[in-house]
């Protein structure tokens, strides 16, 4: 599949996945990240995309999470980028701003919400004043302030290709702070921020536009959505194939299509393949090519939907930490000969019959 300059190798490809592994408050990658994310490409997938990125400190989710908002952070980052290009995988990274669902424990923490500011935490900020469950209550953002975030993000995008990267994931789902901004249910803005759809995507259209002057021509930028709230008056598959077509007209050229996350206790219907659906609807509705993600955990069942026409590319997360070399196994189960099984091991390469 080809996207502008970018050809990738086959349509499996690595969903971001948080690592809570940065060494506290620096968002610095290390050699977890190189090794995790390394992993995938010698495994065969075509694109690695990296955790969510924050554009600035205060946009990560954890105090462990990565950061590309200064240069040493971005040095780093190319020797990642250098080894996964090197298997013949493309590099991509997730920018991201974690807005009011910042400055919380990582999963494996004994204490869990917000991260207190004695214990390495920060105030957090969103669109409007709302708290997400039981996190901390954040301050709504001035209109000078979201002016900033776009410029956090376009310095952010800057910094990725000088790393590196030839593609560009915006973080617009999970409830994080573009997320955030697009539904109705935790943006109650009665500026040009808030109130309509439009209004709603002004930030996510402005943060498009930004990377995309700073991507250039030839490197592919996608929007990650959640496709809906799973919470009635809220963001939907409708508004998103909407969004997603004027994404398009701002220079994006791929929809990955998830759920959830904005709403805390909303009722997800999770089972294999659950948000395939809203991919389908989104690509029918919007015109824009998109990829599917969660729970698809089979090669055929990842050869399906694509081969259905529901989605251009399927991205795996949990299923690729069990076995990072999903692809070559794909390959193998699907009877597909493909030319880049690393050297080191043809040994494990099931014959042909």
């Amino acid at each position: 599949m080809t996207i502008r300059s970018v050809t990738l190798r086959n349509r499996i490809w690595v969903a971001p996945m948080c690592q809570y592994s940065a060494e506290e408050q620096d968002g610095m990658p290390n050699d977890w990240h190189l090794v995790h994310l390394g992993s995938f490409a010698t495994g065969g997938a075509a694109l690695v995309i990296t955790e969510a990125t924050a554009v600035s400190p205060e946009g990560r989710i954890s105090p462990q999470d990565l950061g590309i908002w200064n240069d040493a952070q971005r040095d780093v980052f190319a020797r990642i980028t250098a080894f996964i290009r090197s298997q013949g995988a493309v590099p991509g990274i997730q920018l991201a701003h974690a807005g009011r669902k910042a400055s919380t424990f990582r999963p494996w923490s004994e204490e869990h919400g917000s991260v207190p500011v004695d214990q390495g935490g920060w105030p957090t900020v969103g669109p409007s004043a709302l708290a997400f469950g039981r996190y901390a209550e954040p301050r709504a953002l001035t209109v000078d302030e979201i002016a900033g975030v776009v410029e956090d993000f376009r310095a952010a995008a800057r910094r990725s290709v000088e790393a590196g990267f030839d593609v560009l994931e915006v973080h617009a789902a999970h409830g994080y702070l573009l997320n955030q901004f697009l539904s109705p249910l935790s943006n109650r803005r009665e500026d040009e921020y808030g109130g309509s759809l439009e209004n709603r995507a002004r930030l996510l259209l402005e943060v498009v536009r930004v990377v995309r002057e700073e991507a250039g021509p030839d490197r592919v930028v996608f929007v990650r959505f959640s496709a809906t709230d799973w919470t009635e008056g809220g963001f939907d598959a409708e508004q998103t194939a909407t969004v997603a077509d004027w994404a398009a007209a701002e220079g994006a050229d791929l929809a990955d299509i998830s759920s959830g996350g904005n709403v805390a206790g909303a009722t997800i219907p999770v089972g294999p393949l659950y948000q395939v659906p809203l991919a389908a609807e989104v690509r029918r509705d919007s015109g824009v090519p998109v990829s599917a993600v969660g729970l698809i955990t089979t090669p055929r069942e990842a050869e399906d939907v694509v081969a259905s026409g529901r989605a251009d590319a399927v991205m795996l997360a949990r299923e690729l930490l069990r076995d990072p070399h999903f692809p070559l196994r794909a390959a193998d189960e699907l009877g597909v000969d493909i030319d880049y099984w690393p050297a080191q091991y043809l040994r494990a390469r099931l014959p042909r019959s």
